[in-house]
């Protein structure tokens, strides 16, 4: 085994690779930027070397720094990770000539399947199905244009060197062609160097299914069975689960060899994954791509099959043979992953930057006959940056079945606190209580289909309602007897063991009586019967862990000056907790009317005005586009809400702007 290796990445996947380098006895030296000098990865490498500021493009993506990062650490060989220089065969070739082993594949695999147009045309060779499409350069819109009309919308715009959702767009008519084309070039410019495009028919009702494939340097390949990653937002994966709901045994068989044909067809020699998207209908699959290298959800596949990856990675760059042949390999029980972003749910998903002020985990481990696993790059007080991909963690839950799983991963999503941030958690848990996600008949299209408006949080269920009701209760109740213990002055002071209450709820009030007698307390839910309330909360806990006659739940508690903002699975709430009197009295004073800003045309995330698509004294209608702002390597087109003329323009191409921040103003 390697004495010592280079990981040239950042965040959770350089915490990853050093977790198993930890287990094999191997040392670890990290690279990293300026934006990353405090962070877990370098905590936990034996050895780090910083390679510049915080762009990309002058650090991660630099390959001479990142050889000479090598050569003065003593490390033989390096890992990439995934992104960054994971796919390039030139980094490959690279390091072939200084002599340090390059833990992926081999500089031709990679040139023959990281180029998605040369990776067409030798799977075709290779007698793999493909999707109708053009595979060569797009010379300009016009071409572009023309090349959709013969193919027949819808059609995909896609990086040729893309990757990780970036640099593409879906194309229904001619202007979203005029629109999307140059958006994705420059996208797959920034984030990969390389602003070649190619397009294809785009699927209709598809499924996103891909097969993870291992190879050694002696001819060797085996399949490790699929992951299905069709729960996606702009093209980029959400929810990941191992096995599909959707194959039967033959297709997965049929799905595996081709994948294996082709791998074995550019001599593979490592972890890879080699992408399909299948019909609902009929279960027919067609080749997308290959990516070479780790991918971001390969942890579902290593529990489900308890191969670790990585050390897979390692022994196959040693030149070991596969410890396993196909038939040695079995499916055990299910895997479901979710990442974990820095955007804001309510507000379209976009990206959320900032210290995490507060950041816990649920808790690892086996748990009865599930077993949850949190792969994160990042601890309390960390920053999520605009340089790089916005992923907090990877929650991995591990079970008998897929609902046990999808179960596991709704509590364990219960017990994250994040906060400092915006982030998506109560989306994902809003999608594990899904019927039609649960029943496992969904497509690439789900969350535009089910979520049309954009996510606005979900209705709460008749238990947690009460569950929401019992907690805010209890709080308000404990609060409360704390401030009388303390001597705290406290209108109508007095016992808080017995009391009624009305718990004004999102606006609707709630009548709840409280008892608490031998530290056992119940609560009586608008006149219903008397409910067992257990809990170990106290003031200062964010997560309130409870149970409520036998059913147990976890929610998020914050005391704010007049209540209680509340966060179970996906429901947020308020709740305003008084005497019948009280309540009464503030029934009286109205509401202020919130002030109209439609008139503004606000930047909806913090980032960099790459475009401005107005000027003073020009007519706009609903939906055209007044300005392109870039955060976290994606473009952005922000448009009018409204009709109107542009009154003023507030930005200039380059400029910084803040989430909220005005970019122009109508009238």
């Amino acid at each position: 085994m390697f004495g010592k290796i280079l990981i040239a990445n950042r965040g959770e996947i350089a915490c990853r690779i050093i977790r198993t380098c930890r287990r094999l006895g191997v040392r670890t030296a990290l690279v990293f930027s300026a934006a990353d000098r405090d962070s877990l990865a370098c905590e936990l490498a034996d050895e780090t070397i910083f390679i510049g500021p915080a762009p990309a493009s002058q650090s991660y993506l630099v390959m001479d720094k990142i050889v000479a990062a090598a050569r003065s650490s003593g490390a033989e060989a390096i890992h990439p990770g995934f992104g960054f220089l994971s796919e390039k065969a030139e980094f490959a070739e690279l390091l072939l000539s200084e002599g340090i082993t390059f833990i992926g594949p081999n500089p031709h695999a990679i040139r023959a399947m990281g180029d998605k147009i040369e990776s067409k045309r030798t799977a075709g060779a290779a007698g793999v199905s493909t999707v109708p499409g053009f595979i060569g350069e797009i010379a300009d819109v016009d071409h572009a244009c023309s090349i959709a009309e013969d193919i027949g919308y819808p059609v995909m715009i896609k990086a040729s060197a893309g990757g990780g959702g970036k640099g593409i767009r879906i194309a229904h008519n001619r202007k979203d062609v005029l629109e999307g084309l140059p958006a994705v070039r420059a996208e797959a410019k920034s984030a990969f160097g390389d602003d070649r495009v190619f397009l294809e028919k785009f699927v209709v009702s598809p499924r996103h299914i891909e097969i993870q494939v291992m190879g050694d340097k002696h001819g060797h390949v085996v399949h490790l069975f699929e992951r299905e990653c069709s729960i996606q937002r702009r093209n980029q994966k959400v929810i990941e689960e191992a096995p599909s709901p959707l194959l039967d045994p033959e297709t997965r068989a049929a799905m595996g060899a081709q994948a294996v044909a082709l791998a074995q067809a550019v001599q593979y020699d490592s972890a890879g994954t080699v992408e399909f998207v299948a019909s609902s209908a009929d279960k027919s699959f067609f080749f997308l791509e290959m990516n070479t290298r780790l991918q971001v959800e390969h942890p579902v596949t290593e529990m489900i099959t308890g191969v670790d990856l990585v050390e897979c990675m390692l022994r196959s760059a040693l030149g070991e043979a596969l410890p396993m042949r196909q038939e040695d390999l079995r499916i055990n029980g299910w895997a479901i992953e979710s990442r974990i972003y820095a955007e804001d749910p309510y507000r379209n998903f976009l990206p959320s930057i900032g210290r995490l002020k507060r950041y816990s985990a649920p808790k690892e481990g086996k748990q009865g006959a599930t077993q949850v696993r949190n792969e994160t790059g990042v601890r309390e007080g960390d920053e999520i940056s605009i340089h790089y991909d916005p992923m907090i963690a990877k929650l991995v839950t591990h079970a008998p079945d897929r609902l046990a799983a999808i179960d596991a991963q709704a509590r364990a999503l219960d017990g994250f606190v994040i906060e400092g941030i915006q982030e998506n958690t109560p989306f994902l848990a809003a999608v594990m209580e899904e019927a039609r996600f649960r029943s496992g008949k969904f497509t690439t299209a789900y969350i535009g289909e089910e979520f049309p408006g954009g996510f606005k949080g979900v209705a709460a269920t008749l238990f947690q309602r009460d569950a929401l009701l019992a907690a805010s209760v209890y709080a308000q109740v404990t609060l409360a007897t704390r401030a009388l213990s303390l001597g705290l002055p406290l209108r109508g002071a007095r016992s808080f063991e017995r009391r009624d209450w009305l718990v004004i709820l999102d606006g609707a009030p709630v009548p709840v009586a409280f008892e608490l007698a031998q530290g056992v307390a119940s609560v009586r839910i608008d006149g219903g019967p008397l409910r067992r309330l257990e809990t170990s909360w106290r003031p200062g806990l964010i997560l309130f862990e409870g149970a409520l006659d036998g059913q147990s739940f976890a929610l998020q508690l914050r005391p704010r000056a007049q209540g209680f903002a509340l966060r179970l699975r996906g429901v947020q709430a308020f709740a305003i907790v008084a005497s019948p009197e009280a309540a009464a009295l503030r029934a009286l004073i109205p509401e202020r009317e919130a002030p109209d800003t439609s008139r503004l045309v606000l930047s909806p995330m913090p980032g960099q005005v790459v475009a401005v698509e107005v000027r003073v004294g020009q007519e706009v209608k609903v939906g055209e586009a007044v300005a392109v702002v870039e955060a976290m390597k994606m473009q952005n087109i922000i448009r009018a809400e409204r009709d109107g003329v542009v009154a003023a323009v507030h930005v200039q191409i380059g400029a910084s702007v803040a989430a909220d921040e005005v970019l122009a103003e109508l009238h």
